[in-house]
């Protein structure tokens, strides 16, 4: 009976473990109390290598700073900064100041106001810009993604890099430890010969040991010689070629810029190299003065666990809060916090078109049963669901009304927000916005609309997996 006692008084410490160390978010103590009832003491393992908070190490936030105070005076001298809301193009910012001041206080990254950029809607189109401004690179190439393959196109972007590398181009490549996993070494190996500098962010090993693992680098981030920078939903693999076994095309959104953005997207890939590699890179070569193309304003807002805000996140609630005409969102994987969920539940009570376009056929089940746990409540609200049939829709864009689009790595969902390293670009520019918008009524010619009186009918079975992943959401 004593080892009983023993195991009851353990499990009681497991308990009180993680609703102390986990009372900030109670979805998030939820889903650790559900898996440590299902598997006692295995589940506290996976807790304690899994989900160690990453914002209290305050060495870390600093080692991964995303502006190094040195090249911020630099940054701004070269930029055009907006720093009132009467400087925006959109006449009704001036009336939307409270919105104009969270933007511009979440991040480092400020609004900018001499900008060109292009939206790439799939990887025929992204793949072949990428590699062509790869050709012309004259001083540097630096790339970072989520997912790194070593095939077709993969072995493409393996080429270029070799070849600009023996040209003298330095070219850094840095791809996520856990979302890389299957690059090849002989790959790697191929790479570094050239002279391509290569780094793995939190590879998984080292990531467990350090009780990081469920913090992944998910950008995509490319930047030649400071000029020119692709960002947003698209890593390098077939399967974005349309070319995946079982979802077929495959349907993103990326884009490529020119201007000021480049600047902080070239900081942010330096500050993540900083945390793979070590090594602090702050010549000012890497950002140099560029002539303006565009007129086009726009910021890129970063969030990580490493830092103070969950900006993203704080963007999304804030623009849905003011919309008063649309909200257009495309995602692959929808599971809201509770206050964007109430944030678009209240403007689809209040009038504005809310539409979602979620995947029809998804590449992880479980993440659809849980995006599936939240359709029914927000169908009764009066926002209107979609689901892409074409083939995989892993775009993640949001439009408000003709303010602002976004585009960029995060899902809207509780991973991408508050434990994934996550870019997004905003758009305030009017052409933009609409190039986007058509994109989106697109894109609803090839879903099926969500029907409350069908969905309300879908078999208890089904429901039950939405209910269990639902419970698991804010680990997914």
């Amino acid at each position: 009976m004593l080892w009983l006692l023993f195991v009851l008084i353990a499990f009681i410490f497991q308990i009180a473990t993680i609703l102390i160390l986990e009372f900030r978010s109670a979805p998030k103590t939820v889903a650790w109390l559900f898996i440590l009832f299902c598997v006692p003491f295995i589940g506290f393992v996976i807790y304690y290598f899994a989900a160690r908070d990453y914002k209290n190490r305050r060495r870390l936030r600093q080692k991964g700073s995303r502006l190094f105070r040195d090249m911020k005076a630099l940054l701004w001298t070269q930029s055009r900064i907006v720093k009132d809301a009467s400087e925006m193009l959109h006449p009704d910012f001036v009336h939307r100041e409270r919105l104009f001041k969270l933007l511009t206080h979440l991040s480092e990254s400020p609004i900018t106001g001499c900008n060109a950029t292009r939206a790439l809607k799939d990887g025929e189109e992204t793949f072949p810009s990428m590699l062509e401004a790869m050709e012309q690179a004259q001083d540097h190439i630096h790339i970072e993604f989520y997912i790194f393959r070593s095939d077709m196109i993969g072995s493409r972007f393996k080429d270029v890099m070799i070849r600009k590398a023996r040209e003298g181009v330095k070219v850094r490549l840095l791809c996520d430890g856990l979302g890389s996993v299957k690059l090849k070494k002989r790959f790697i190996g191929e790479l570094k010969e050239a002279g391509v500098e290569f780094h793995y962010f939190l590879p998984p090993w080292i990531a467990l040991l350090d009780k990081r693992v469920n913090y992944r680098n998910h950008r995509k981030i490319v930047v030649i010689d400071g000029r020119i920078g692709f960002m947003g939903g698209i890593n390098i693999g077939d399967d974005y070629l349309g070319l995946h076994p079982k979802m077929g095309y495959w349907r993103d959104t990326h884009l490529r810029l020119e201007g000021d953005a480049v600047y902080f997207l070239q900081n942010t890939f330096l500050g993540d190299w900083k945390l793979a590699s070590g090594e602090q890179i702050e010549e000012a070569r890497y950002f140099p003065v560029h002539n303006c193309g565009g007129r086009e304003q726009n910021q890129i807002l970063t969030s990580g666990p490493d830092q103070h805000w969950n900006a993203i996140q704080e963007m999304w609630f804030g623009a849905a809060s003011i919309a008063s005409e649309r909200i257009w969102i495309t995602t692959p994987y929808f599971i809201p916090d509770d206050g964007i969920f109430q944030a678009l539940k209240t403007a689809a009570v209040s009038g504005v078109d809310v539409r979602i376009i979620i995947p029809y056929h998804s590449d992880n089940r479980l993440v659809h049963w849980a995006s599936l746990s939240y359709v029914e409540e927000l169908l009764q609200s009066g926002i209107k669901f979609y689901q892409y049939a074409k083939g995989f829709v892993h775009a993640k864009v949001m439009i408000i009304d003709d303010l602002l689009a976004t585009v960029g790595s995060a899902n809207l969902d509780m991973r991408s927000f508050f434990s994934n390293f996550e870019m997004t670009a905003i758009l305030f520019d009017a052409a933009r916005i609409r190039e986007l918008a058509e994109q989106f009524e697109e894109d609803l010619q090839e879903c099926r609309p969500v029907l409350l009186e069908t969905f309300l009918k879908r078999p208890r079975r089904q429901k039950a997996m939405e209910l269990l992943a639902r419970l698991l959401s804010p680990l997914l």
